[in-house]
């Protein structure tokens, strides 16, 4: 005879809290590029375009796309703007990006290099979405989503692994401009691992950094010159172990930047944002006027939950955000305090309609976005930046933080 017994295995409810708890010792690693890395020197160019059209026209229609090689430099792309802007100015824009940056080598140098211009006019299907145009709001330059991301580990709530990447190699690159360290050359990199005690960091595990250096300096030369520079810029007692510390692993780094590897815009956009710490849209920053939400809707973002955080709301904060081409609302708002907010992330999230208007149009005005100010952005980070007198970094500003305080007293 044949016995069927049911068994039924009980598992306790979860709440919210039980569902998410946060690993406290962990190591978390991101890297940076510097200003002369390949993809950078794309994103620069592209910027540069975007600033040279913004300049002459604030309302101008840019979407540049830069690609670089072994001595040669082609921009492709769209455009509205004034017909005062040449293929010979552009050429000349591009040029001078790339001598900014300090490129001049056999295989690739601002003077020699053959630059080829491929922008042409701006799609009318896309602009007739993008253009207000009687009762019709100006809408998105595209659909996507896009998020934003603040936390207190430093003093401008960025996660520290990029915060202390980038910083590496700005201090590299500001020893270059300065004459200080002649040996080096533009194109550089950066990682940092840092260890996470109680979901605090704590002290650097590893760090690499790969430099572009004369062909005269030897690889001892080049790491204590790295190692200066790395322990100026670490807090005091968090350098890694010496065994730990890899400085240009192949054994050297003479032939760099788009002479030694190809070099795209926009592919580098975990570098441009949070280091890998917080989710990313997809979308790239360089290259595009403040139209396209991919860029702006993401400074916007950034914006919020910096100023969530400054106002002590929560101690992480991310944002996203969605859009559809030619509509000038976002389609959704969502907010993310990790379990360390000490408000209703519903509530907050009205709040922040409120006290922002995240229409296209609203977050250029807001923000002041239709300046040239985009060059500058291309290296180092969109985020974590101080704010600029003429602009630049606006969205770095905490001065909804009094708003935000108020809406929860």
């Amino acid at each position: 005879m044949l016995f069927l017994i049911e068994c039924r295995l009980w598992v306790p409810p979860l709440d919210k809290e039980d569902v998410r708890v946060p690993a406290k010792n962990f190591l978390f690693t991101s890297e940076s590029v510097s200003e002369g890395h390949p993809d950078k020197v794309c994103d620069r160019i592209s910027d540069s375009i975007v600033d040279l059209y913004l300049s002459q026209d604030p309302y101008s229609r840019v979407a540049c796309e830069t690609l670089t090689t072994t001595n040669r430099i082609v921009l492709a792309g769209e455009v509205r703007g004034p017909e005062s802007i040449t293929k010979a100015l552009i050429e000349e824009t591009a040029r001078a990006a790339v001598k900014e940056i300090g490129y001049e080598q056999d295989g690739f140098h601002w003077k020699n290099a053959a630059v080829d211009v491929y922008l042409h006019a701006q799609s009318s299907d896309i602009a007739q979405g993008v253009d207000a145009a009687g009762n019709k709001d100006e809408g998105a330059g595209d659909q996507g989503i896009m998020f934003g991301y603040a936390v207190n580990e430093t003093d401008v709530l960025m996660p520290a692994p990029i915060y202390y990447s980038h910083n590496i190699l700005k201090a590299l690159a500001d020893a270059r401009h300065s004459g200080r360290e002649k040996g080096l050359g533009p194109d550089s990199k950066s990682q940092v691992t840092l260890a996470y005690e109680n979901g605090k960091p704590v002290r650097a595990t590893s760090i690499v950094v790969s430099t572009q250096h004369n062909a005269d300096l030897s690889t001892d030369d080049v790491r204590e010159i790295v190692r200066k520079y790395v322990m100026e810029t670490l807090p005091e007692g968090w350098m890694c172990p010496e065994d730990e510390f890899y400085v240009n692993p192949t054994g050297k780094f003479v032939i760099g930047g788009p002479d030694g590897d190809a070099g795209l815009t926009g592919r580098k956009i975990i570098v441009d944002t949070y280091g890998g710490a917080a989710p990313h849209g997809g979308g790239a920053f360089s290259g595009k006027d403040p139209t396209k939400v991919d860029r702006s809707a993401a400074y916007a973002s950034r914006y919020l939950a910096k100023n969530v955080v400054a106002a002590g709301l929560a101690e992480r904060c991310c944002i996203q955000v969605s859009y559809a081409i030619g509509v000038s609302k976002p389609l959704s708002l969502y907010v993310d305090l990790y379990g360390t907010g000490q408000v209703s992330e519903d509530k907050l999230a009205k709040v922040l309609r409120d006290v922002m208007d995240l229409s296209p149009r609203g977050i250029r005005e807001h923000l002041q976005l239709n300046k040239p100010i985009y060059a500058r952005t291309s290296a180092y980070g969109h985020f974590g930046r101080t704010a600029d007198a003429d602009g630049g970094f606006s969205w770095e500003k905490t001065d909804l933080v009094d708003s935000l305080k108020s809406a929860f007293s």
